[in-house]
């Protein structure tokens, strides 16, 4: 996690990502893994994480749409009220495994903020698919935004952690992170190459580990 101690143009909200070349050449090499490794006729399952507070939103609908108009046509969406119910109560190790990606509806920090907060559930979620499948935040009018690209903070308390993720300022759709995330979930052609995902780099693996103290 980028250090805030120093003042430097890289901790400025001023920039198209805050990760470095060499994050981002890994990301998009383990997107490109990933994509060749999608069998034909074998959609990808996206699962948006997002509060109970936020799917009660009055533009929870319009949000979903926005995030399902974002992604390859295809793409199967679930979210909490889709796959958990009474008779199947909330249990993230029971589908995480089944899940292609992930995109985090977190709360701004105030509308227009590019300041988004995770919950302890949300920031979970995020970590058991961080290193090895596509996770996006809705940056809502920015669009989708591959967390790599994000400033991370993990808050307080220690006993259940939040998360803050900050998206870049210059943000853009076509930035080759996330065009890269997006066709490791689009739909496999028949002639497309099988591979494997390899290890990716430890940024991925722990991106927000806390700093020692």
């Amino acid at each position: 996690m980028m250090s805030t101690m120093h003042a430097t143009p890289t901790d400025s909200l001023d920039v198209e990502t805050f990760a470095n070349p060499v994050q981002q050449r890994r990301f998009v090499t383990a997107m490109e893994r990933l994509a060749s490794d999608r069998a034909a006729g074998n959609p990808a399952r996206v699962f948006i994480s997002a509060a109970p507070r936020t799917m009660n939103s009055p533009k929870w609908d319009s949000w979903l749409t926005q995030i399902a108009e974002s992604l390859p046509d295809g793409v199967e969406i679930l979210h909490y009220r889709t796959v958990f119910n009474d008779n199947r109560p909330y249990d993230w190790g029971s589908i995480v495994e089944d899940l292609d990606g992930l995109i985090i509806v977190g709360k701004q920090k105030r509308p227009g903020s590019r300041v988004y907060l995770l919950g302890p559930i949300a920031r979970l979620e995020l970590r058991s698919l961080i290193a090895r499948k596509p996770v996006l935040l809705y940056g809502h009018n920015l669009g989708l935004i591959p967390v790599i690209d994000c400033k991370s903070q993990v808050l307080a308390p220690e006993e259940a952690p939040r998360l803050k993720l900050i998206a870049p300022k210059r943000w853009k759709q076509d930035s080759t992170t996330l065009q890269a995330a997006l066709r490791a979930l689009a739909p496999a052609s028949e002639d497309t190459r099988t591979g494997r995902l390899d290890e990716v780099g430890s940024h991925l693996a722990h991106p927000f580990v806390a700093p020692p103290r």
